[in-house]
């Protein structure tokens, strides 16, 4: 009668792990199907951004539209048209602080009134607008080219794409990797990938609402201080600027991932990064400045400051660690001596 032999002592039952053990054709067959599905996730995320493209415009544009109204709450000034086209500017003094300021209409659109057996041309005050086609303080985005636009739609479609298909990606991925790997191993996986993603999320949603609206702010007064108009951007340009910068910030707030995954394989510990400090703190300013597209110094601190942030709540929890470890080994340690 055979009896199952007991796992060596030194193994942990609960930590055991790895599924069946399969030839290595089946290996091959499961990561084809692997690759298979994450290619058509891939590109039906691409063709849903595709298709909702017009929408991801819209989306995308709401920053520029923002920042500019950051601009005329400090530079009042009232627009003249005739028609579509603005003919001429005319500041109506003051700031935001002007208590008569905020009651002055933003535009005026010149008419023709007829009187008698001539006409006269006068001025009516338009209604304020916050949508770039009609608020003449908003930069328009156009294309220049022929093709601008679908370089712009395919654009969308691989940025939008590849992040829309990353959750089925990391799934996909997950179900031929985990089940080789033991329990503790499993664990830590999901929680990285959890802590990762959010983190990817918040860095988004930061550079989207704070970090995009100031740095467009600061490339249009920089460029109307040197003199240039920032009325009309490529559209192409545009949109490239943005998604890059939004996905900058959000692979840089994946720091604290990246540096307590080290540190729990032993490459690093608490020690070694107090001591590093000093050395991330300019490898922090130099990746910033590289890796904001706008290149200003300003938008490179409104990164580095969260970064760095980042950097020291890794810090504290290596140090709990640590403490943790320390505590443990000593409890162990007099365990031992009284035995």
């Amino acid at each position: 009668m055979a009896v199952d032999s007991p796992p060596p002592p030194d193994v942990d039952p609960e930590d055991e792990g790895g599924g069946p053990v399969k030839p290595f054709l089946d290996h091959l067959e499961d990561l084809r199907w692997t690759v298979i599905k994450v290619l058509a996730a891939v590109i039906v995320s691409m063709f849903v951004c595709l298709v909702a493209g017009r929408q991801l415009v819209q989306l995308l544009t709401w920053p520029l539209i923002q920042s500019q109204q950051l601009i005329a709450s400090t530079n009042v000034t009232a627009v003249i048209r005739a028609g579509d086209m603005v003919i001429g500017r005319v500041p109506i003094g003051g700031h935001a602080t002007n208590l008569a300021a905020p009651a002055l209409p933003p535009s005026f659109q010149v008419v023709i009134v007829p009187d008698g057996t001539n006409f006269t041309l006068q001025l009516e005050p338009e209604p304020f607008s916050i949508t770039p086609r009609t608020d003449p303080d908003v930069p328009m985005l156009k294309n220049y080219s022929p093709i601008g636009g679908i370089i712009v739609a395919l654009k969308l479609a691989l940025y939008g794409g590849m992040s829309l298909a990353a959750p089925f990606v990391m799934l996909f991925i997950g179900q031929f990797v985990l089940p080789a790997m033991r329990r503790h191993e499993k664990q830590f996986i999901y929680r990285a990938v959890a802590i990762g993603v959010g983190l990817f999320i918040v860095g988004v949603v930061f550079c989207y609402f704070i970090i995009m609206q100031i740095t467009l702010l600061a490339t249009v007064q920089f460029s109307n201080w040197l003199g240039f108009q920032a009325d009309e951007w490529r559209a192409e340009d545009y949109i490239d600027f943005v998604l890059k910068m939004m996905l900058a910030v959000g692979l840089s707030f994946q720091l604290p991932v990246i540096l307590l995954t080290l540190v729990k394989v032993g490459v690093l510990d608490y020690e070694k990064l107090t001591r590093y400090r000093s050395y991330f703190i300019v490898g922090n300013m130099v990746a910033c400045a590289l890796i904001t597209p706008s290149g200003d110094p300003f938008t490179m601190l409104l990164l580095a400051i969260p970064v760095q942030g980042l950097y020291e709540i890794s810090v504290f929890i290596a140090k709990v660690w640590w403490r943790r470890e320390q505590r443990e080994y000593e409890e162990a340690e007099g365990a031992a001596n009284t035995t």
